[in-house]
């Protein structure tokens, strides 16, 4: 199985370590990133806060902000300590703060400086180097562009490109506008993978089901989900698991940590769709309940919103069931 072909994007203030134990609970193989760590927090901050995880998250990438060789280089050494499974970097994020960082989806207009960040990175380690990018950035729209790109980068070593199909706005969009205005432009991932059949290419942008995500493997090598995952996290579930299995585990885990917060705000989305989503939202959102720090919470609310029902195992639908089963 290519670990790339259902992957769950870095998304800033969500898949931190917790909430990638959580999802590892509902898939056994999907692969998780964590959210995007600049070389200045590893540099100079707490670097266990930034990287620690548990080997039960594997695999897990770590994704890297920053546009200096050599702090890259020093930065993928720690990732690689850590233990992560690749290192990847943000050529994506159009934020104001990162591009006063002189990173992120800014970097696309500067591949030979991207080709020398992989170059530094892989002399480094021998830990998979890839990058997460664009197909474009303000108005700059040809395939031409994103082509170059990919070709430059690619020269440098790197060989798993995973392209968010929209084009990064610099000015004038917000980070949420800029997930959502800009067109999206699968054909264009699509050309990429036609153009480079010996690179890995994963498509990201749009993708929300898994008819989509069986339309797209036909086309590329994997497909990335962000927000419709973490919003409607049993799209992800394994065939057999049960969602009340899932809650005594994060239960179980819960246990051990400082605060039910930093669990609870994760699963809000778990039970999306089902008739009581709202009561688990609710009694999971619940502040006084919330004070005491307790794990039991996770049950009672479990307990609450299958009162009366028995769970059957996630059955999931045909295309679901044939992708597990794909080389």
């Amino acid at each position: 199985m290519n670990p790339h072909r259902l992957c769950i994007a870095p998304m800033m203030d969500w898949t931190d370590r917790h909430c990638r134990a959580f999802l590892r609970q509902v898939s056994s193989r999907a692969f998780l990133y964590t959210e995007m760590i600049t070389t200045g927090a590893l540099i100079h901050g707490d670097v266990e806060r930034h990287l620690a995880f548990s080997a039960a998250e594997h695999p897990v990438a770590a994704q890297l902000g920053g546009s200096e060789p050599e702090d890259l280089a020093h930065c993928a050494k720690l990732v690689q300590e850590y233990g992560y499974d690749e290192v990847n970097l943000n050529c994506g994020c159009p934020s104001e703060r990162v591009q006063r960082g002189s990173f992120g989806a800014c970097l696309m207009a500067e591949p030979s400086l991207v080709a020398d960040c992989v170059i530094a990175m892989r002399e480094s380690v021998s830990t998979p180097v890839t990058i997460k990018h664009r197909t474009g950035v303000d108005q700059i729209e040809t395939y031409d562009f994103l082509a170059k790109f990919v070709d430059t980068v690619s020269r440098a070593g790197c060989s798993t490109f995973i392209v968010h199909a929209r084009n990064a706005m610099l000015k004038g969009l917000s980070p949420k506008e800029n997930r959502e205005v800009p067109p999206l432009k699968h054909h264009y991932v699509y050309r990429l993978k036609q153009d480079f059949p010996h690179l890995e290419i994963v498509i990201n942008g749009g993708i929300t089901n898994w008819g989509q995500i069986d339309a797209h493997l036909a086309h590329v090598d994997g497909v990335m989900l962000g927000r419709a995952a973490y919003h409607d996290t049993w799209l992800l579930a394994d065939p057999g698991k049960t969602r009340a299995g899932v809650v005594r585990a994060m239960a179980d885990y819960a246990a051990g940590l400082p605060s039910l917060r930093l669990v609870s705000r994760h699963m809000l989305g778990l039970y999306h769709g089902h008739p009581r989503a709202r009561l688990w939202r609710r009694m999971l959102s619940d502040p006084a309940r919330l004070s005491q720090n307790d794990p039991t919470l996770l049950l009672e609310a479990l307990a609450a919103v299958e009162s009366g029902s028995k769970e059957t195992p996630h059955e999931r639908r045909p295309q679901a069931e044939e992708f597990q089963a794909r080389p």
